[in-house]
């Protein structure tokens, strides 16, 4: 049996977290691998290990901090996740809404998401900043399984503007302002932590993916759940298994650090016209 959720156990993680920012925040940024420049801009820095937040899950992956950041862009106020849970490392999808209902109860009304990704479509590739339009889940598996919490939201509720439009054009406006365009397309979610084989992003393409990552859907399906607008941003990478020989993890690296400029950039216009 699914471990049921309790609201006072995200209560307690909320009340914990206000008790040391002392302030409200209306917008927060999950940052995905390699992104984490984009807190570079964010000034009166307040920093919570996860780990000291009584019941928030904590992260395994070696490259994510696994910090909350709360700080101010143009005097608004943000919360920043520096590392992100995922389903391969052994967290049920349940537990994986944690975060996202944690934020809720700090009021936050905008989620920016951002992720590295693999480029399905021929015509993304490594280096290419993708807006997300909407995403494929055949894994079978949802964050909001279980035990319904109608104190963040109803029981059945809609995705069809699970990626916010407005938001995507904001995003899209800015990217234009700052001299480059954004790529938009569908991100396909795949468990890992295996990269896929050739013929399951062949599979992918035929169904309509664009990207491929292994994060994000139960963080933008939480926020739907609950209320929260969402804009999607994905880097890609590096290729899909079907356009490359090998894949090489020190690729997200070494694009991420090409690309950073402009995607800290690119947030802190969106933060700015939020």
């Amino acid at each position: 049996m699914i471990k049921e959720k309790s609201f006072d156990i995200y209560k307690k993680d909320a009340d914990y977290i206000k008790s040391i920012i002392k302030e409200d925040v209306e917008i927060a940024i999950i940052l995905g691998s390699g992104l984490s420049s984009v807190m570079d801009f964010m000034e009166d820095k307040i920093e919570i290990d996860y780990k000291d937040i009584p019941k928030f899950p904590h992260t395994t992956v070696k490259i994510h901090k696994g910090k909350l950041i709360f700080g101010k862009v143009n005097d608004k106020n943000i919360i920043c996740m520096s590392g992100r849970f995922h389903y391969y490392e052994g967290y049920e999808f349940s537990e994986l809404a944690h975060p996202v209902y944690v934020l809720k109860l700090l009021g936050i009304k905008t989620l920016i998401l951002t992720n590295a990704s693999g480029g399905i479509n021929y015509n993304i590739n490594p280096g290419d900043i993708v807006a997300i339009t909407d995403h494929i889940n055949l894994c079978g598996a949802s964050p909001t399984r279980g035990n319904n919490l109608e104190e963040f939201g109803d029981r059945f509720y809609s995705l069809n503007n699970i990626y916010d439009k407005d938001l995507r054009e904001i995003a899209k406006s800015c990217a234009i302002k700052l001299g480059f365009s954004l790529k938009e397309g569908v991100y396909f979610y795949a468990v890992g932590p295996f990269f896929e084989t050739k013929a399951e992003i062949r599979a992918m393409r035929i169904l309509g993916a664009d990207i491929v990552g292994m994060s994000t859907i139960t963080e933008s399906i939480t926020a739907a759940h609950c209320g929260i607008k969402v804009l999607g941003l994905s880097l890609c990478t590096n290729y899909s298994s079907d356009r490359v020989i090998e894949h090489d993890m020190n690729d997200i690296d070494i694009i991420s650090k090409k690309v950073e400029g402009d995607f800290t950039n690119l947030v802190y216009e969106i933060i700015s016209r939020i």
